[in-house]
């Protein structure tokens, strides 16, 4: 599965139930959307796990 941490904000898996139409119930988790990216950190370029939502609200600036 590899990171499922953004290293930005700290978002992570959520835990909750996956309830079918008899109503079973079984654990599930969702996982957030973590891409890995090249990113201008003070001064160098470190590749990050970063989620989607730090990426498109322009926290990191991406490394050319």
């Amino acid at each position: 599965m590899g990171r499922t941490r953004c290293e930005l904000c700290g978002k992570g898996p959520i835990v909750g139930h996956q309830i079918s139409h008899a109503h079973n119930v079984s654990k599930r988790r969702q996982y957030p959307n973590i891409q890995r990216v090249r990113a201008s950190v003070g001064g160098g370029t470190r590749t990050l796990a970063v989620c989607t939502r730090c990426l498109r609200s322009g926290k990191i600036t991406k490394a050319r």
